[in-house]
């Protein structure tokens, strides 16, 4: 296996410098759409390998500040494996890990709390089925009910149980979540969640009263061509695989400096 400098006495392989790389760009993205929040909030990534450690953002830098070398790598526990000048958020690592520990598909994880997706996470209808956005996101959504900051180890199971087998979640009075098994789907599932929830909040801001909700028939016609896609055995490069390759190119014009 291939290995990379890292650090002053430390190395990693190529695939984990590979890994860094993406979610450090992952971070300055995020910052670059406006959906940070100073230093909080977080996006994880699991590191290859049977130890079952991930990545997280060190507790303390903005996310356009965010480096490959700068990210913590901690296991299941909180342990960190990789000191740092830094530590980590504690509510980042309850929330990811129990996420990481039951989901093997959850490779990148991405929390946030944008005004918008924290508006609509406090609606009590959710997210409406008010625009293709919406509707691409609605078949696999879940929901999470508010217990306070995510601070206590015993909220995990339950989060875990409302989880299911979904890939994205609106954690209710608090925000957004999106997972994927490739940093591509990740993020492009955590835009399409973050942008329908803006669009429910400009949509119903100028009334209630005369909003189209999708006929039933479409929103079925969606699920199905959502299922058909995830199924297919097409073996050019992704959606998702493209989406992620523009995105790099765009923070790399914009914010670059990530992969140092």
């Amino acid at each position: 296996m291939s290995i990379v400098g890292f650090g002053t006495n430390s190395t990693v392989s190529a695939d984990e410098w590979k890994l860094r790389v993406n979610l450090a760009a992952f971070y300055r993205l995020t910052a670059l759409y406006g959906w940070d929040d100073l230093i909080a909030t977080h996006i994880s990534a699991r590191v290859p390998g049977p130890d079952k450690h991930f990545l997280i953002n060190p507790f303390g830098l903005m996310f356009e500040e965010i480096t490959a070398t700068s990210l913590v790598k901690i296991d299941l526990d909180g342990n960190i494996i990789t000191p740092g000048s830094y530590g980590i958020n504690y509510a980042g690592f309850v929330i990811h890990s129990a996420i990481h520990a039951a989901r093997d598909d959850a490779h990148f994880i991405a929390h946030f709390h944008s005004p918008d997706g924290m508006a609509v996470s406090s609606h009590r209808e959710g997210l409406l089925p008010l625009n293709q956005k919406a509707l691409g996101v609605i078949p696999s959504l879940s929901y999470h009910d508010y217990e306070g900051i995510a601070l206590n180890l015993d909220e995990q199971e339950r989060l875990v149980t409302d989880l299911g087998d979904t890939h994205y979640m609106l954690l209710r009075n608090h925000g957004t979540l999106a997972l994927g098994d490739t940093v591509g789907a990740a993020w492009r599932r955590i835009y399409y969640l973050e942008t329908a929830c803006t669009a429910q909040v400009r949509t119903l801001s100028i009334g209630r009263e005369h909003v189209l909700i999708a006929p039933p028939e479409a929103q079925e016609e969606v699920k199905r061509q959502i299922s058909e896609s995830r199924n297919s055995t097409d073996t050019k490069p992704s959606f998702d695989d493209l989406v992620w390759e523009a995105s790099l190119r765009k923070v790399g014009r914009e914010l670059p400096g990530f992969d140092s």
